[in-house]
């Protein structure tokens, strides 16, 4: 049984007019206000084989840099869909091979890892930030800056 997916499709560059005309006649696109991100539906028994269809029906028209599926999955993940370059993707078949694992489970746990990391040093900096105004002001003091900037956050709705 076939479905819909939407993908996202993010390029290396904004897409020129003649490039979107003709990667439109492929599968129908939406794009953004500045042609680097695309949105399309694509026909398909799962979401990795639709990200798969739309890498090889637009590559050719396309600077495509990720392609991502727009909706998580069953599992609550986002599935990404990325060319490497022959070195970089050399690269990664040497060190999956010298950990004994699958290329793909390997970049899989690789990424997984550096954006746990990533979570992990924002959410440090940002107690850093609140330890360090909470040594200059009371706790309500503070969160009264903070419900101002968010109701004056661009956005935000009328109080």
């Amino acid at each position: 049984m076939n479905l819909h997916h939407a993908v996202e499709i993010t390029l290396t560059r904004p897409a020129t007019p003649g490039e979107l005309a003709y990667a439109r006649r492929t599968m129908p696109l939406a794009a953004n206000h500045d042609a680097t991100q695309l949105m399309a539906v694509a026909h398909a028994k799962t979401p990795g084989r639709a990200l798969r269809r739309a890498r090889r029906r637009l590559s050719k028209a396309l600077p495509i840099d990720v392609i991502t599926t727009h909706y998580p999955d069953s599992s609550g993940h986002i599935l990404l869909n990325i060319t490497l370059p022959p070195d970089a993707d050399t690269a990664v078949r040497r060190a999956a091979d010298h950990a004994g694992q699958d290329p793909r489970i390997y970049q899989q746990l690789t990424l997984h890892r550096a954006l746990a990391q990533q979570a992990k040093s924002e959410a440090d900096l940002l107690d850093g930030a609140v330890q360090q105004l909470l040594a200059t002001t009371t706790a309500g003091q503070l969160l009264a800056a903070v419900a101002r900037a968010l109701t004056l956050a661009p956005g935000a709705p009328a109080c």
